[in-house]
């Protein structure tokens, strides 16, 4: 697993192991930063259910002002700090241990983009979504990952789906503020 482009581009990043980790593939991650490469710089990332961090480690390394990574497990949280390491971009990071819903209902900070991937049979796609509305900086996206198939809200939490893709088993769901009345 690699850092795609940036000033960390090409860096090695660790990845955790066990069967209970699915990191991002190469191809959907290229598929969603390609997405919103445009909505990136200078922006304040969220990473929920951070893994190994690459999701907020590579909109870091392609210009974020600054990012969150979220994630209960001590393993993950210390495989972020360790990436960022590796990468240089720790200055402007910050690695919270905590339950993604907790950090959600208790956060008061918004965010340009905010990155949605829990275990994919957790169920805790739909329940962030509908927490992050308020988190969601104007112009900002919301980009969740489910299992292909795995149905998501047209609408929740004052969030709209905007676009959808499909990465083999993968499905990666860009939501925006509902512009509806």
């Amino acid at each position: 697993m690699r850092v795609i482009t940036g000033s960390a581009r090409g860096r090695v990043l660790k990845a955790l192991s066990g069967d209970s980790v699915r990191p991002t593939g190469d191809r959907a991650k290229e598929g969603i930063f390609s997405a919103v490469q445009f909505d990136i710089e200078g922006r304040r990332v969220l990473d929920l259910f951070a893994g190994s961090g690459q999701l907020g480690i590579e909109a870091l390394s392609r210009g974020a002002a600054e990012a969150v990574f979220v994630d209960a497990d001590a393993a993950a949280a210390a495989t972020v700090r360790e990436n960022l390491l590796t990468t240089g971009l720790g200055e402007n990071a910050q690695v919270v241990r905590s339950d993604a819903i907790a950090y959600l209902r208790t956060c008061a900070d918004t965010f340009g983009l905010i990155f949605i991937d829990p275990p994919y049979q957790s169920g805790l796609q739909a329940k962030c979504l509908e927490l992050c509305g308020p988190l969601l900086a104007p112009g900002g996206s919301v980009i969740c990952e489910t299992a292909a198939g795995h149905p998501l809200p047209e609408k929740t939490g004052g969030l709209a789906r905007y676009r959808s893709y499909r990465y083999g088993k993968t499905a990666v769901t860009i939501y925006r503020r509902d512009a509806t009345p």
